[in-house]
């Protein structure tokens, strides 16, 4: 199903008529590090990519350590392995839904504040899984109260980061975040498993649970509005 849904997408944009424009001529030497830069120069983006590196690194992390959670040690089977993920990613298309209502009575600030806090202690809940259909319910209410939270506060952020990114920079600012995610990610998920083999794998777990909990910790508190733009290089 997923390669199908590859070959689909493939055919869909080989629909496409429109041509594309030329790209635009540039003389100018490029400059690999400006986003990061530019993001370390200004507090608020600096507090939410350290805050997206820890709350996305421990997320994935637990990826593989939750299949051989629910498949091995809780002796469910593969079908609640498969519902349970799905049912949470509901969640995180009904979190979405919610925003544009909630940013207009609360405002996007109070939208970044709040659904950042309630997206980071989820995944503590995950090595208290009992065996059985107790632990199928646990994870399943951890994942999508994580996603629910997870998909309110996405769009917030990326509001902000536009907001507080100067336009000449947004392709910059944004390729050194995915660069940087890229990289930290399967750091994390690597990690995980040397944590599960020295540890147990609920050990590896709460070390995630854990990170990922710090990671409301460094939202920008002292940034409420976005700080000044710094001078374009």
């Amino acid at each position: 199903m997923d390669a199908i849904s590859f070959l689909g997408s493939a055919l869909g944009i080989r629909r496409i008529q429109q041509p594309e424009p030329d790209p635009v001529r540039r003389d100018a030497k490029a400059d690999l590090t400006a986003g990061w830069r530019y993001i370390f120069g200004h507090r608020g983006l600096r507090a939410l990519f350290w805050n997206s590196q820890l709350f996305g690194g421990p997320v994935m992390m637990t990826s593989p350590l939750l299949t051989v959670l629910m498949l091995r040690d809780l002796g469910l089977p593969p079908w609640n392995y498969g519902v349970s993920l799905g049912v949470s990613c509901l969640g995180g298309v009904l979190g979405a839904r919610l925003v544009p209502r909630l940013t207009r009575r609360y405002g996007l600030h109070t939208m970044l504040f709040v659904f950042g806090v309630l997206r980071a202690p989820w995944l503590l809940l995950m090595p208290l899984a009992p065996n059985g259909w107790g632990g199928f319910v646990v994870i399943t209410a951890a994942e999508t109260g994580l996603l629910v939270a997870a998909g309110a506060f996405n769009p917030s952020f990326a509001t902000y980061r536009m907001d507080a990114t100067e336009d000449g920079f947004m392709a910059r600012v944004v390729g050194s975040w995915a660069i940087t995610s890229r990289c930290v990610q399967p750091a994390f998920m690597a990690s995980g498993g040397v944590l599960a083999a020295l540890i147990g794998l609920r050990g590896a777990l709460w070390v995630a649970g854990v990170c990922c909990l710090t990671s409301a910790f460094v939202l920008p508190w002292k940034a409420a509005r976005p700080a000044p733009l710094p001078e374009p290089a």
